[in-house]
């Protein structure tokens, strides 16, 4: 039994190694368009709302969001609860701690990032960019410090919001692509192309 197991695991593991060393253009295509898009639109707002101050809705988090949900759509770290949650656990953490122990950047950089990591998996919304999240409110600007608690909800919350949105809509524009990855949305999403085929394309 425990021989089964290690094949099991080894054929699996040379399976997703060999599907990593395979360029998939059309995969590379929609990542493009849905992290331009997606990015896109907060630093628009971002151009628009606050073109001579600093960068307060475009934080680097984004960016590292971005390659999960727009590049690794079916990593469990990619999923919706863990995009808006990983990032909303976090930005509550860093602003916390920034407001607890303020200005002192060896102790308040570390616990921002450490408790953000153990929430996140205590709630089961673990999000890598989080981390980012977290420690850009204790370690950024201080525009972004004298934010507080909005910090949670603008620019964290609501560019969170928007890269979800984006990839709902161009995560599920073709059937080889599926986002959420729960079998429930993939099973809906293969019954309305079904539906949308036999209505349209059938006559």
């Amino acid at each position: 039994m425990p021989t089964q197991k290690i094949k099991r695991g080894y054929r699996k593991t040379r399976y997703i190694l060999y599907k990593e060393t395979l360029v998939d253009f059309r995969e590379n295509f929609w990542a493009f368009i849905g992290s331009f898009v997606g990015i896109g639109i907060i630093a628009f707002l971002q151009s628009r709302q606050l073109p001579q101050s600093d960068v307060v809705y475009l934080i680097g988090s984004f960016g590292a969001s971005s390659v999960l949900v727009y590049g690794v759509i079916q990593s469990p770290l990619a999923q919706p609860r863990n995009l808006i949650g990983g990032h909303l656990v976090s930005a509550l953490v860093g602003v916390t701690v920034q407001q607890v122990v303020p200005d002192i950047l060896w102790l308040t950089a570390p616990l921002a990032v450490s408790f953000a990591i153990v929430l996140m998996q205590y709630t089961k919304t673990l999000h890598p960019p989080g981390g980012a999240t977290a420690l850009i409110a204790v370690t950024g600007s201080a525009e972004i410090k004298n934010l507080g608690y909005w910090y949670v909800l603008s620019p964290v919350l609501t560019g969170a919001l928007i890269l979800l949105v984006v990839a709902l809509v161009f995560n599920n524009l073709t059937m080889k692509r599926h986002y959420p990855n729960h079998k429930r949305h993939v099973h809906l999403k293969t019954r309305i192309h079904q539906a949308f085929r036999d209505k349209f394309l059938s006559k």
